[in-house]
């Protein structure tokens, strides 16, 4: 990446199919032992271009996209309204919290250093909205996430269960005040 240009940008309604492509390539890295038929029923219910087209136009979330040399190389979504999910509430220091509710990269994309870029500017949107902290849930068997989230602050506060189609996986809950 010595002479790429790394921009993380804003992404709208037209990113709907690259966001969706990205979705599918990558959600099955953070469901370690999940079965496949599981991951692409959530694929296919919660990760639709039809879907990124609702996020996009949704006031209350960001969608980012990193790209290098103008190729999409991951993305996150932050959800900016405040949750008032009562098991999340339960675990994390404050409710003025909102929520990071994806943060991928594409595999030959890890270790290069753009999850930094794409989580500063998460976290940025999140500081814009007055947010006092940022909490996410995380797969318990996902060393690799959980070692990016203890690297940048992101304190365990707990676990919750997460469905991923029919499969309940274990969560663990991360907060990182702002």
């Amino acid at each position: 990446m010595d002479d790429a240009t790394v921009e993380v940008r804003a992404a709208g309604r037209s990113d709907a199919v690259m966001l969706h492509l990205i979705a599918a390539a990558t959600f099955p890295l953070a469901c370690v032992g999940t079965a496949q038929e599981d991951i692409q029923q959530h694929i296919d219910e919660h990760l639709t271009v039809e879907r990124f087209r609702e996020y996009a136009a949704d006031p209350d979330r960001r969608l980012l996209v990193v790209e290098v040399s103008g190729t999409p190389a991951g993305y996150a979504m932050v959800d900016l309204a405040r949750t008032t999910n009562v098991d999340v509430l339960a675990l994390v220091s404050t409710p003025n919290t909102v929520e990071l509710v994806t943060f991928y990269l594409l595999a030959g994309r890890h270790g290069s250093g753009l999850a930094g870029r794409l989580l500063s500017a998460a976290l940025d949107e999140a500081r814009q909205s007055g947010a006092e902290s940022m909490w996410l849930g995380v797969a318990n068997e996902n060393s690799r996430a959980n070692s990016f989230y203890d690297q940048n602050g992101f304190e365990r506060r707990g676990i919750k269960t997460f469905m991923v189609g029919s499969a309940a996986l274990t969560d663990l809950i991360r907060e990182r005040r702002l």
